[in-house]
């Protein structure tokens, strides 16, 4: 059976998926839910006090600029998150490392952003942790060094990092930093598959399709598939209509098997196209 991925585990992890925008998003909405009108009372506590957590805030507001009072600024953000991370706050740390990285309010320099994500990394800090794990996977900012990858990776895993698990299962799965080892792989795999972890998913059913250190079971293949590919995946959708075509795992269906093809398609897999035409999709 052909799969749209095969278990050559690859990495695929850029300085873009370190410095995520939607990440930092979704990290500061969460640190400081503020009123902007508020903006003036933080300013005055955080200079008058040089209190670590207002000053955090106001990196806050000026990073995302959403009042009157206060307008988006990346440098002004960068100056009071600098503030905070110099008094030890972790999530200023992280956030300091992720304008660094990017190049937000301050020059890039992968360097620095690898000293404040290890900084709020040492204090236990998930997210920080799992960026530095990226930045030593890739050699970015620091030596390449897969061992210490892998390191950073199981301290964010161990305490239930959903994507330092999905990562942890390429790393055992292909052997980086690691001795090679599918069962741990899956290991990982299941433990960020049961979060709704879609590429976790879909590699949970190529190791189930091909059956690398379990037996092969093709319907719980089919299952890992179905779940990833409801989610969008593309590889999963694909690799779903392989067996509705084949009849492995799922009654054989020419019909069903178009039609996931057609959405691995429309969401830009090249396999899923090709297969698509072959049924006679356009």
């Amino acid at each position: 059976m052909k799969y749209g991925v095969v278990l050559i585990f690859s990495l695929i992890l850029a300085v873009p998926s370190v410095i995520n925008a939607e990440e930092r998003q979704r990290q500061t909405s969460g640190n400081a839910q503020l009123d902007y009108a508020e903006a003036a009372n933080w300013v005055r506590m955080a200079m008058a006090m040089g209190d670590a957590d207002a000053q955090f805030n106001l990196g806050i507001l000026y990073l995302r600029g959403d009042g009157e009072e206060v307008r988006q600024d990346y440098a002004e953000a960068a100056r009071w998150f600098r503030l905070a991370a110099d008094q030890g706050h972790a999530k200023a740390q992280y956030n300091l490392g992720l304008m660094y990285g990017k190049g937000d309010g301050v020059g890039q320099d992968f360097a620095e952003a690898a000293r404040w994500f290890r900084m709020a990394a040492d204090q236990g800090y998930l997210q920080s942790q799992y960026n530095l794990g990226v930045m030593y996977r890739n050699g970015q900012g620091v030596q390449m060094d897969q061992v210490e990858s892998v390191k950073w990776f199981r301290a964010a895993a161990d305490a239930g990092y959903t994507e330092a698990q999905y990562i942890l299962g390429v790393m055992y799965g292909k052997g980086f930093g690691v001795v090679q080892d599918y069962k741990e792989s899956m290991r990982w795999f299941r433990l960020a598959a049961s979060k709704g972890h879609a590429q976790a998913q879909n590699y949970l059913g190529i190791i189930y399709g091909i059956g690398l250190g379990v037996s092969k079971n093709h319907i719980e293949a089919s299952k890992w598939f179905r779940l990833a590919a409801e989610k969008g995946e593309a590889k999963a959708q694909y690799n779903l209509g392989m067996m509705y075509m084949q009849g492995q795992g799922v009654q054989q269906s020419p019909a069903m098997a178009k039609e996931w093809f057609k959405k691995a398609c429309d969401n830009g897999n090249r396999d899923g196209c090709e297969e698509y035409r072959k049924t006679g999709g356009i």
